[in-house]
């Protein structure tokens, strides 16, 4: 079962704890220790009580799963009512944000279950499905275009946030990582003229700045594909 498909459980609550202490420290341990600490015993640990007495709000790993994803999905501003092409922009950099801010998310998507249940995601699709429609989309087409965009981002981000974890585990900068790798890239493409050609164009290219720009672009091409498909 989905923690937004069942009724909240009618057993008398700790006065000393609540649901939302319990996904707030969820959200710090993963933060500073990363998807590996995701466990009711270790969050029981930072909460200073038993894991049975939190079985009270969060019936399982499961639902802390969904509860911590739609809060993170909370932290994004909504898109704003007006000129549809800007306010997605606004909304795909904030996004993108807070996949950066918690890199660790990328990796509880495909365990949230029915994650769009959640009221933060609620919101967030009734704003952007309001603003597609707006600018001319079907509600159909609307939806279509929100999921696109979606799509676009959170895959990005995720592989973004992927690489920066990896790269803390190294200890290494991203400069740094870069430096080393970079030799034995040059002789892996060797043989491929065309990423050869891609490779020493970005080889002086500060590693922030090719994530930046590759953003960027890529959205820009998302969002000149919707405009075309409008009416």
């Amino acid at each position: 079962m989905s923690v937004w498909a069942r009724p909240p459980k009618r057993k008398r609550e700790q006065p000393s704890l609540s649901r939302e202490q319990i996904v707030f420290a969820a959200i710090e341990l993963l933060d500073a220790d990363g998807i590996e600490a995701m466990s009711m015993r270790k969050l029981g640990v930072r909460l200073g009580v038993a894991a049975p007495s939190m079985y009270t709000h969060v019936a399982s790993k499961d639902e802390l799963t969904e509860l911590v994803v739609d809060e993170v999905y909370g932290e994004v501003t909504l898109p704003e009512p007006g000129p549809w092409r800007a306010a997605t922009v606004r909304f795909a950099h904030d996004l993108r944000s807070v996949f950066l801010r918690h890199p660790w998310i990328g990796s509880l998507l495909g365990e949230a279950g029915v994650a769009y249940l959640g009221p933060n995601v609620l919101k967030l699709s009734e704003s952007a499905l309001a603003l597609f429609e707006d600018a001319g989309f079907s509600l159909e087409d609307a939806d279509l275009a929100w999921n696109t965009v979606m799509a676009f981002v959170v895959g990005r981000a995720t592989s973004e946030a992927a690489w920066l974890t990896a790269l803390k585990r190294s200890g290494q900068s991203e400069q740094e990582w870069k430096d080393r790798l970079w030799p034995a890239a040059e002789q892996a493409v060797r043989d491929h003229p065309r990423l050869k050609k891609l490779y020493a164009a970005q080889r002086n290219r500060e590693p922030g700045e090719t994530n930046d720009a590759d953003f960027e672009r890529g959205l820009e091409c998302v969002l000149d594909g919707l405009a075309a498909k409008l009416p």
